[in-house]
């Protein structure tokens, strides 16, 4: 196999230019990036084939300079640039010197579709959408009580002061809670969440999160665990984070009752690792097989009934992050059945 083959095998497009600035290698792909015959352009100047430019006119050539740049510069990053139909493409070159004293010999420039950056440009927007609509609501619940009690301060009996009030430190909670939320998402995401572990008493960590949930709703959440206190080792404010929102996420998606149970087992980790093993029951309509892998991304939802679609993912992140697993199934009572095996000792990976 020649060097065209092996360029040609590559992902993106390939061109290759001399010390003296003329094309020696191009790759069919290259080729049809440049709408350029491979044959036709090997021996014909780079700035010619690289028919690519800047939203300003310029050239590739013309801005990068890749033969009169000084010795320490070994490469070009990546830079987007317009391909002679329009359509977007990201390019990076090499340069290539046999010391720093020596001119330029060789370069090596890549080309690859532009496609995958829209996609994720695409993405990145409907982050900003999602995050934006979950901070507007209850943002404009505080601003909207905030200036009726401003404006309306002498009209209003107590009660009244006391409702709106309680109601902007209800949308202000939930305010601190989205942010929080999405503190933990960039810290699982780039690997720096911290974790404070040590013994703690699962079997009241979650009877407070039982308690404090009941409390805020008509439904009917019961919990059911042994006498004996359950310890799994785990940051108390991590695990309770966990198990906060698989309940409310089962009030709050799920119908009729919720049932919480805790549990010793050994039988959800590798090395039967004594682990506590929590389960959430409700009654709705569950979640299909094919969805169930989803359920632990960013931003998933289902339904119509809210929510920013992380706490699922902080969810499975905080889990794992000590050593832990989730799993979900069909509750007997035909709706979704979600499992938390959470280690009793020290079982965070490496």
């Amino acid at each position: 196999m020649d060097a065209r083959d092996l360029a040609d095998a590559l992902p993106d497009g390939v061109v290759v230019a001399d010390g003296e600035g003329r094309v020696r290698l191009i790759s069919a792909l290259a080729a049809r990036m440049l709408d350029v015959a491979p044959d036709d352009a090997v021996g014909r100047p780079l700035a010619d084939v690289l028919a690519l430019q800047a939203t300003d006119g310029r050239s590739w050539t013309e801005l990068n300079r890749p033969y009169g740049v000084l010795p320490t510069v070994t490469g070009v990053p990546e830079q987007s640039w317009l391909l002679p139909d329009g359509t977007e493409v990201l390019v990076t070159a090499r340069l290539h010197r046999s010391s720093l004293r020596d001119p330029v010999e060789k370069v090596a420039i890549t080309l690859r579709s532009g496609r995958g950056r829209a996609r994720l440009d695409r993405e990145r927007s409907d982050l900003v959408a999602t995050v934006a609509h979950e901070l507007r609501s209850p943002l404009t619940g505080v601003k909207g009580f905030v200036q009726a009690l401003l404006n309306r301060w002498d009209k209003l009996n107590d009660e009244q002061k006391k409702l709106m009030l309680t109601t902007v430190s209800s949308d202000s909670d939930r305010l601190s809670r989205l942010i929080a939320e999405l503190l933990d998402v960039a810290r699982i995401d780039t690997g720096r969440l911290q974790l404070y572990p040590r013994p703690s008493d699962a079997t009241t960590l979650v009877s407070r999160v039982v308690d404090s949930v009941r409390s805020a709703t008509a439904r009917t959440i019961s919990l059911h665990a042994p006498e004996d206190h359950l310890e799994v080792w785990a940051d108390p404010d991590k695990f309770t984070q966990v198990v906060t929102n698989l309940v409310e996420n089962a009030v709050r998606h799920g119908d009729g009752d919720v049932n919480v149970t805790l549990e010793t087992t050994t039988s959800e980790l590798p090395g039967e690792v004594p682990c506590v093993r929590l389960t959430v029951d409700d009654e709705g309509e569950g979640i299909a097989v094919e969805l169930r892998k989803r359920v632990f991304t960013k931003f998933w939802k289902s339904g119509a009934r809210g929510g920013s679609g992380l706490g699922l993912y902080i969810v499975g992140g905080l889990t794992k992050a000590h050593g832990g697993s989730v799993t979900i199934d069909d509750a007997p009572g035909g709706g979704a059945r979600i499992v938390v095996s959470w280690p009793a000792e020290d079982w965070r990976p490496e």
